[in-house]
């Protein structure tokens, strides 16, 4: 009896020391993925996550279904059960221009006639559409949108998704909630997961928003849970017991109670503002880690929303204005291939004309053979097309269902399209090359490097007037433009005096521009715009350069093998030497002021940023770095020294902290330049 008492005392010590447990790692949880403002270290919280595991392991009868031990854990389903929505889950109409939103307001103002309207802009995050349920405080039940009344049980893998609360951060919860959202990957996620499914040779998610859909609807629990899924949360579908004014309301009840609400989100008083909103986040959109294709407008008070109503699809009270479009399809036409400066043989889809991303897309990058044959894009398939960085038109992936039979597999060519040399594709490099020194497709790509914005920035010296250039045989190589005049400048078609005028001066002012920009504007090869920097730093002056040995240049930190041979090997070649000379003549600065400076409080540290940052743009950010020494990269590793963390960070803080590298907050790197 005594024994059975002693037992009994145990048992209760231990679920009590499990609900504290709990309600840590929960809180916790909190601050790391909702808040982003972590309290205890990656090694305390496993500590606190071991200890959990080990009582229920123990104690099975101690599991209670908020447990955070519950996120994965489940066995895989044999298929998804049906859930049906309390209230409809409607979808949204869609304005793709101002004019259509601006009949939105009229449409608005006109039920509303006289009345005061206030709005809430929102990010339309590029996403899959979840519903929870959460009885007195528990989530019970996750679900897709389905038809919109009926969906499908998906509870295992929303419990995975880290930022969405097993049990609200309420004392007094509601006997029932439905709470709306969107869950998500972020683009490095998304990146990372078609990079995998590439070398797992698995077809490639099309966009972000399909690899969520796919990644929530896993038999396999913790294959959701190794995707790394976010949310964010906008709405109320059901509720007992509580009320609210204005939906702006609901979005801070959200918060308050522990699910991750977008901090973007802004009250508005008309469409002027609007207007601003939308303008502001559709050229601000790729400074955000994840996707989105537009901007949510909601009418804030939810009593003037209950008299709009709605139709049988879409509220009459909201509206998603949809920028223009990053993903297309289209059909390939044919596959060609592009020579580049550096002889880099790219082959290149040949596509149906299609409007991407504001602009119309007849030409699109494969990116190399390997990469063509990885996405298995052919000729006369049906493929999706996006901008990379709303800039670069490339392939996504072939849409496999549409082949009729008659696609056709490319094979690179063996000799060069443009001059007729060898091409060859060296041991371990994933770039075909051409091997002619005189090929005219490299000059172009050359003399457009040289007088782009990171070397050279010559204004108004673009692949039209290179081309013409080249054709008149004004030009054999970049040095020749510093000798060329402004009467040679009118031969070329649709220049004027003043446009003649405007370029002679736009080379001339590219004389002055810093040796790391002319060693960038050659064209060395694997020496890019921060390695240029390097060599400019070590080497002030071309003469130095040139007679830099292979050894010297192995002594700098950054610099390896075969960037030392590559540089070893361009100031070999008499016909670079001699256009070196060229440049010198004309008058180009070939050296740097060395300045004697106190020795610079960030040299030899490695930086990576990731996340928005709001003292800085990023670029300013990298900028302020450099000037005081450090140097920055795109990728973590053990090498790096800081991680500075902005709002929503990607995958880089976890491997950061995976390592064991310092993360600074936006603040403590602020402070720390300034210290």
């Amino acid at each position: 009896m005594v024994r059975l008492e002693v037992q009994m005392k145990d048992i209760a010590e231990l679920r009590k020391r499990a609900e504290e447990l709990r309600d840590l790692i929960n809180y916790h949880n909190y601050r790391y993925y909702v808040l982003d403002s972590p309290e205890i270290s990656d090694a305390e919280y496993d500590e606190l996550m071991r200890e959990l595991i080990a009582i229920e392991e123990a104690h099975p009868e101690l599991v209670t279904p908020d447990s955070p031990s519950q996120r994965v854990g489940a066995p895989p389903a044999e298929g998804f059960l049906p859930v049906r929505h309390r209230t409809k889950m409607l979808s949204l109409a869609d304005a793709f221009s101002f004019d259509e939103l601006t009949a939105f307001f009229n449409r608005i103002a006109r039920e509303l006639l006289g009345e005061n309207i206030e709005f809430v802009c929102e990010l339309k995050v590029d996403g899959t559409a979840i519903a929870l349920t959460y009885e007195k405080g528990l989530l019970t039940c996750g679900a897709t949108r389905g038809d919109g009344e009926v969906g499908e049980d998906i509870t295992p893998n929303i419990k995975t998704i880290r930022s969405i609360p097993l049990r609200l951060r309420s004392d007094s919860p509601p006997a029932l909630l439905e709470v709306r959202g969107e869950a998500y990957l972020s683009k490095e996620q998304f990146e990372e997961l078609n990079k995998e499914r590439g070398e797992q040779g698995l077809p490639l998610f099309a966009n972000p928003r399909n690899a969520a859909a796919g990644s929530l609807r896993q038999l396999d629990p913790g294959i959701t849970a190794k995707r790394a899924l976010d949310s964010t949360l906008y709405s109320i579908g059901h509720a007992t017991a509580i009320s609210f004014e204005t939906h702006w309301d609901v979005l801070q009840f959200l918060k308050e109670t522990g699910f991750k609400v977008s901090k973007y989100s802004q009250k508005v008083e008309g469409p002027d503002e609007v207007f601003d909103f939308c303008s502001d986040w559709q050229k601000k959109r790729d400074s955000l880690p994840y996707e989105i294709d537009g901007v949510v407008i909601k009418v804030n008070s939810l009593h003037q929303q209950a008299r709009l109503g709605a139709t049988s699809k879409s509220p009459r009270w909201a509206v998603a204005y949809k920028f223009p479009a990053e993903q297309r399809t289209t059909k390939v036409l044919d596959i060609t291939v592009n020579v580049g400066r550096t002889g880099a043989i790219t082959p290149v889809a040949i596509l149906e004309p299609v409007r991407v991303a504001g602009s119309t897309v007849s030409r699109a990058t494969l990116h190399n053979e390997d990469e063509m044959r990885r996405r298995d894009v052919r000729i006369g398939d049906t493929v999706i097309v996006q901008k990379a960085g709303d800039v670069i038109p490339e392939v996504v992936a072939p849409i496999v269902s549409k082949r009729m039979g008659e696609e056709r597999i490319y094979q690179m060519p063996t000799h060069c399209p443009v001059c007729g040399a060898e091409v060859i594709r060296p041991p371990g490099e994933a770039v075909a090359r051409c091997t002619g020194i005189a090929c005219p497709a490299q000059l172009f790509e050359h003399i457009l490097h040289w007088a782009s914005r990171s070397a050279m920035d010559i204004d108004g010296l673009g692949p039209a007037v290179v081309t013409q250039l080249l054709e008149k045989n004004l030009i054999e190589d970049a040095a020749d433009l510093y000798y060329l005049t402004k009467e040679d400048l009118l031969e070329v078609e649709h220049f004027a005096d003043k446009a003649a005028e405007n370029l002679h001066d736009a080379i001339q002012r590219s004389k002055s521009r810093l040796l790391s920009r002319l060693l960038f504007g050659l064209g060395v090869r694997h020496v890019g715009a921060h390695m240029a920097e390097v060599l400019a730093k070590y080497f002030p002056s071309i003469e130095e350069l040139k007679r830099a040995s292979y050894d010297q240049l192995l002594e700098i930190t950054e610099i390896g093998p075969k960037i030392a041979e590559s540089v070893i090997s361009f100031f070999k070649q008499e016909r670079n030497l001699k256009v070196l000379d060229k440049l010198k003549e004309a008058g180009l600065k070939m050296e740097e002021v060395v300045k004697v400076e106190a020795p610079q409080k960030l040299d030899g540290l490695s930086f990576v940023l990731t996340g928005v940052l709001t003292t800085f743009t990023r670029e300013q950010a990298e900028e302020k770095i450099k000037e005081l020494g450090g140097r920055v990269s795109s990728s973590v590793s053990k090498n790096t020294d800081y991680v500075v963390v902005g709002e929503n960070p990607g995958s880089k803080l976890d491997k950061a902290r995976e390592l064991g590298v310092k993360v600074l907050t936006e603040e403590e790197f602020v402070r720390l330049l300034s210290e």
